[in-house]
């Protein structure tokens, strides 16, 4: 897919040239920018804010359902985007316009007057000074990196913090020691501002709880003060003696109950009058998030494998937490009819390639690895080799379509694309009918 260039990617380009040349996670460069704006993160609507290493997305979206199914007008701040830029910033439930987008990334780059920012603060910036000039009911910030020092940690109004599960990710910034990234992740709490938390391992569990301790935050932790699980098909919420008998959500995978159960808690605890528990229930239903367990049915790739008799699936599974989700999701479509699962991966340079094959070995049958646009993607013989070492049959090839081509030429599979977002950006990027919206 070619794309024009926009007026707000010549913005970005020029951007992008005042990035500090490495990444130091600080707030100043973004707290120096907002005063020159006029301080836009004082003025937005009752914020949720979400951190965690895997499903935060996810139950961003459920969120978005939540309020939306309640009748409320919701921003959302996402990241990363996977064809267009613009849908990071969701105002007042639309994605902003293009010209809207560019306008504003032209007032943020006039007020950052040629000083160094990163590409996500100016991002973030810019998505604050749009909902603060547009009316809303509320506000839902996902974290981009961490917590304690991501862009967005500058958010003031927050109503409820709320985090998910955490792993061992992005090493490179966050340390190698999952109580001091979850250190990290919890700094997002506020004094006074309740905090919703996942399932978390004990090391987590125990930095997250010294944080809320420290400064005084109103801890609800699963498993403990509250907790969610599958019964019957159905999502059950409990929290001390009240009880939600929900329906199942509507994103594809088991692990989604679990981002349904934390999106519920989260929303129950924000006590807005709307967002009763029919609302709770009609939004989990409707939630939709591209890329993760997303079956494709439309564009070039979705239609090759459809006359080939397979089905096509894309994630974005890149590390190995998220890897055994998507494991028990590949064991239960091969369980419905016993036809093989293919895995198309790709992933980044730096990512835990080992732990993800690792978690999938035994749940694909084949693993078809393919390189993808972006500077530091791994190469695909190399992931490949890894593939191997962790007993799965694997072949490495150019690309997606010349792997899906592999992939049908056997007994029609089950096809699922996985690995980095770059690459599940690539996949739908192939058609304006499978661009998220």
């Amino acid at each position: 897919m070619t794309d024009l260039l926009r007026a707000h990617d010549r913005a970005l380009e020029r951007l992008a040239g005042l990035h500090p040349k490495k990444i130091d996670l600080s707030l100043g460069r973004m707290q120096r920018l907002l005063a020159a704006l006029g301080h836009p993160e004082r003025r937005l609507p009752p914020v949720l804010h979400v951190a965690g290493t895997n499903g935060k997305g996810s139950t961003v979206a459920f969120l978005r359902a939540m309020a939306e199914a309640a009748g409320l007008s919701v921003h959302v701040f996402t990241s990363p985007h996977l064809v267009r830029f613009a849908e990071r910033i969701r105002l007042a439930g639309e994605l902003i316009g293009e010209d809207a987008l560019a306008e504003v990334l032209e007032r943020v780059e006039a007020a950052n007057a040629g000083e160094p920012i990163t590409f996500f603060e100016i991002t973030a910036a810019a998505a604050l000074m749009a909902f603060a000039e547009t009316p809303a009911d509320l506000c839902i910030v996902e974290v981009g990196l961490g917590g304690r020092y991501d862009a967005t940690n500058v958010v003031e109004g927050v109503a409820v913090s709320v985090v998910a599960p955490i792993d061992m990710d992005h090493r490179e910034f966050l340390g190698d020691s999952l109580a001091g990234i979850a250190a990290e992740k919890a700094g997002i709490l506020r004094r006074g501002v309740p905090a919703v938390v996942a399932h978390q391992r004990g090391e987590a569990l125990d930095a997250i709880e010294s944080r809320a301790e420290r400064i005084g935050a109103p801890l609800l932790a699963a498993g403990r003060d509250w907790d969610a699980w599958a019964e019957g098909g159905r999502l059950v919420v409990q929290a001390g003696d009240r009880l939600m008998d929900l329906p199942p959500p509507g994103l594809a995978g088991a692990h989604q109950f679990a981002n349904a159960g934390l999106a519920a808690m989260a929303a129950r605890t924000l006590g807005h009058p709307k967002i009763d528990e029919t609302a709770i229930a009609a939004g989990l239903g409707k939630a939709t998030w591209p890329a993760r367990l997303q079956r494709l049915s439309a564009g070039p790739l979705a239609e090759r494998a459809k006359a080939a008799g397979a089905d096509l699936w894309l994630d974005g599974a890149h590390n190995p937490h998220a890897a055994v989700a998507l494991a028990d999701f590949a064991r239960g479509l091969k369980a419905r009819d016993g036809r093989p699962v293919v895995l198309i991966a790709g992933l980044l340079a730096n990512k835990d390639a080992a732990g993800v094959f690792t978690a999938l070995a035994g749940a694909v049958d084949k693993v078809l690895t393919v390189g993808f646009d972006a500077p530091t993607a791994a190469a695909p013989a190399d992931l490949a080799r890894v593939a191997q070492a962790a007993g799965l049959p694997a072949q490495a090839l150019e690309d997606v379509p010349n792997a899906l081509e592999a992939a049908l030429a056997g007994p029609p599979p089950h096809v699922i694309v996985a690995g980095s977002l770059y690459l599940a950006g690539e996949v739908l990027a192939m058609s304006p009918d499978t661009w998220p919206r």
